[in-house]
């Protein structure tokens, strides 16, 4: 070592004399032993104790009784005490041959750090540690040397993102010991597997049906979610989340969400265990009659949609179908989504109740008073009324005579001279028509229309006192059959022509359109029927 009188001061480097002057009979001690080189084996890789004699820039300047002084980076230090005097363990890293040292504090106590756990722990032993950051593979756990937790053992299942650990102070195992390498591995899924096991045993031991356990959502399904109760794993099904309508377990729970729920069974020899939620409540089907007696009305709301109807909930718990033909006095409905959709507020009638099957049968037209009760009052037979054509058939038109309600106007009701087989071309759709009650089936919801009753009945006088027998006509030929041809004689009025009365024509010789003069042979009212001829004799 250097002699104080051959010190050279850099920065803030103290003289001997002066770390004496601090230090005392310490450091005189150390200046004495340094003089016995016997006695300090300045060798690489040796730990060494030294004093703190001064700072150069940002490195601190450290007396191990070597010849010359060392210096360490002060980063090494973090936190540790680089004041003047200060007694520090270092590392000889090198001496070079200059003499000259490179020290590390830092792998010093690497080394210290690692005897120290070797000296205290073995495989298999449990210890505590920080987790400090996440590494490839897994995460890096300081113990008091940096271990190594993989990701398989952090949990008891795979953790999706390790990270979440970092900074978390935790008890691991020591699963894997490698002195060479100086590489300790540690699991905290076997320390959790431990503790699982002995709550586990002693979980089963108090556990019974009708049990309040307070667990976490451990995983959730399509059918339900996996409670952990400390040990054992639950499942709380879907059907036992609630009274009312889920869809999803995840409407009703979250993953890592605290929950407390009912044990409803427990099979021991299979570690299963069935939970339930809704059993924390009153059912609310107990005295379903008495708050929604049949005939009573109440307010809803349309919850969801099928084809076949849509379901109303009344309250948490308790819902009802209302079928499409429960939807309306007027209307034919196809699907429910012609009348309501979800979130609608209804009214609807209590129909009937199945407490076994706990469903409810519910009305909506039936909270509201049937147009068909009044309707003769409204449209008596022979009225006339006004309304809008909204569909066309083979057979006739449907016409609304008042929204909701209406009636057929049948082919053959709307002209009294013409053979129509549809309405159109005569009648449209959307069309504004005045028609006849002609007839109404009050059970049967159905109304009888007529066209051509707004008008006197041609047949009666006007048509044979127009068409006596022998008045010559000109005509056009509508239809060929093989018993003769039709021919229309005046707007729409048809007569036939029989084979037996062409005179020298054949059919033919008679296509449709063409043009001929015919004679009327008989009117025949009552069947209104016209019989034509072509014979001159």
């Amino acid at each position: 070592m250097k002699f104080p009188e051959q010190i050279n001061v850099v920065d803030d480097i103290l003289l001997a004399s002066e770390l004496e002057a601090i230090l005392g009979t310490e450091y005189e001690k150390f200046l004495v032993a340094s003089l016995d080189t016997s006695k300090n084996a300045f060798e690489p890789r040796t730990i060494v104790t030294g004093f703190v004699v001064g700072h150069h820039n940002d490195d601190v300047v450290i007396d191990i009784g070597y010849k010359s002084e060392g210096v360490v980076p002060g980063e090494e230090f973090m936190a540790g005490d680089t004041s003047i005097g200060s007694k520090v363990q270092v590392m000889i890293v090198e001496v070079k041959p200059t003499g000259d040292l490179v020290l590390s504090k830092r792998q010093a106590d690497l080394q210290i750090g690692w005897n120290q756990v070797l000296g205290s722990n073995k495989e298999g032993d449990r210890v505590k540690g920080r987790v400090v950051r996440k590494i490839k593979g897994g995460l890096l756990v300081d113990i008091g040397v940096p271990v190594f937790l993989p990701a398989s053992q952090v949990d008891l299942r795979r953790a999706p993102d390790v990270g979440e650990y970092i900074g978390q102070e935790i008890e691991a195992e020591i699963i894997k010991i490698d002195i060479e390498r100086k590489n300790i591995v540690v699991s905290r899924r076997k320390v959790l597997e431990e503790e699982r096991k002995k709550n586990r045993e002693n979980l089963v031991k108090e556990l019974h049906v009708g049990d309040l356990r307070e667990g976490q959502v451990k995983n959730i399904t399509d059918f339900g979610a996996f409670i952990d109760l400390g040990g054992l794993d639950g499942l709380l099904h879907i059907t036992d989340m609630s009274w009312g309508r889920v869809s999803h377990p995840s409407e009703v729970v979250h993953i890592g969400q605290k929950i407390e729920v009912v044990v409803l069974d427990y099979d021991a020899e299979r570690n299963r265990i069935s939970l339930g939620l809704k059993q924390k409540t009153r059912n609310p089907w107990e005295d379903i009659g008495e708050r929604y007696p049949i005939g009573s009305n109440h307010g809803g709301e349309v919850v969801n949609l099928m084809t076949y109807g849509a379901f109303v909930r009344l309250e948490d718990g308790i819902e009802g179908l209302v079928h499409v033909s429960e939807m309306s006095w007027t209307r034919q409905v196809a699907h429910p989504n012609e009348v309501v959709k979800v979130g609608d507020k209804v009214r609807v009638m209590i129909l009937e109740i199945d407490h076994e099957k706990q469903e409810i049968s519910l009305g909506m037209k039936q909270a509201e008073s049937n147009p068909w009760e009044t309707i003769k009052d409204r449209f008596p037979v022979g009225a006339k009324v006004t309304g809008t054509v909204k569909n066309l058939t083979n057979y006739g038109a449907f016409v609304e005579i008042e929204p909701g309600i209406e009636g057929l106007l049948h082919v053959n009701d709307i002209s009294w001279t013409k053979k129509l087989t549809h309405p159109a071309p005569e009648i449209n759709k959307d069309q504004v028509v005045d028609c006849v009650i002609l007839e109404i089936d009050r059970e049967r919801q159905r109304i009888s229309l007529g066209m051509k009753q707004l008008s006197a009945d041609p047949w009666t006088d006007e048509i044979p006192n127009k068409l006596k027998k022998g008045t010559i006509l000109d005509g056009k030929v509508t239809k060929v059959t093989n018993f003769g041809v039709f021919v229309e004689i005046l707007d729409g009025l048809e007569g036939l022509l029989h084979v037996s009365e062409l005179g020298d024509k054949t059919v033919e010789e008679l296509p449709v359109g063409e043009a001929i003069k015919v004679k009327v042979l008989n009117v025949e009212a009552e069947t209104r029927k016209i019989g034509l001829t072509m014979k001159t004799a």
